[in-house]
C-alpha cells in the first residue's frame, strides 16, 4: 500500500499513539488497531482518487484520511483543512516530518471548508475527501463552495450512512451532485477494507 513511503507512514503512526493520544486526536483504546481501523482504512481511500489530482481533505483532524492518502499517492497534491489549532498544530509537525523533497505537495490550511476565505486559498481542486466529518447532506453543503463542475467528493461513511444513501439521493442531487453511488476499496487489505460515496459535482 505505501511501497517506498512504509517508514513514514510507521512514522505518523507513531505519532497518533503519542501525541495523537496526550492531545486527544486519538483515543486511547484505538492505539492497538490504528493501523486497521484508522490508516490502512484511510489509505484504501487512493482508489478512488484519479491519477495527479488535486485532493482538499476537509475536516482533516488528525490527518485522516489525507495523511495516508497522500503517503499512499505520491502522485496527487493534498490541502488538509482543520478548524481547530490543535489539530492543524499536530499536522503541521507531521507535515514538517517529511522529506523536503516531497513536501511541496502538502499544505495545512486551518478554517472550514465552507468559508469563503478557505475556497479562495484552496484555488481550484479536483477531489475533496472526508471521514466521518458529517451526514452526506450537511457535508455537502459545506463542501460545495471548494468544487468546481466535475470536482468529486469522496466520503469514508459508516455502516448506517450507506444504508441511508438511497434516501439521500435526490437530496444530493438537488444540491448540485451528480452520479451519486458507493464504492468499495481496499478488498486487498481484509478488515480494513471500506466502502466510500463518491458524487460529482454537476455543472452549474
Amino acid at each position: 500500500m505505501f511501497a517506498g513511503a512504509l517508514p513514514l507512514a510507521e512514522e505518523y503512526v507513531a505519532r497518533l499513539a503519542s501525541g495523537g493520544v496526550v492531545r486527544g486526536l486519538i483515543g486511547p483504546r484505538e492505539v492497538s488497531r490504528l493501523w486497521e481501523r484508522h490508516v490502512l482504512n484511510s489509505a484504501a481511500v487512493a482508489e478512488a482518487v484519479p491519477e495527479g489530482a488535486r485532493v482538499v481533505d476537509v475536516g482533516s483532524g488528525a490527518g485522516l484520511p489525507g495523511i495516508p492518502l497522500g503517503l499512499a499517492r505520491p502522485d496527487v497534491a493534498l490541502t488538509l483543512v482543520e478548524p481547530m489549532a490543535r489539530r492543524v498544530e499536530f499536522l503541521e509537525e507531521v507535515v514538517a516530518a517529511l522529506p523536503p523533497e516531497g513536501r511541496r505537495r502538502w499544505r495545512v490550511l486551518r478554517g472550514r471548508a465552507e468559508e469563503r476565505a478557505v475556497a479562495a486559498a484552496v484555488g481550484e481542486i479536483d477531489v475533496v475527501t472526508a471521514r466521518a466529518v458529517a451526514p452526506l447532506p450537511r457535508l455537502v453543503g459545506w463542501c460545495r463552495g471548494l468544487m468546481r463542475p466535475g470536482s468529486q467528493l469522496v466520503a469514508l461513511v459508516g455502516a448506517r450512512a450507506l444504508e441511508e444513501l438511497p434516501g439521500m439521493v435526490a437530496e444530493l442531487e438537488a444540491a448540485g451532485m451528480r452520479n451519486v453511488h458507493p464504492r468499495a476499496v481496499g478488498a486487498e487489505l481484509g478488515n480494513a477494507a471500506t466502502t466510500v460515496v463518491v458524487m460529482t459535482r454537476g455543472a452549474r
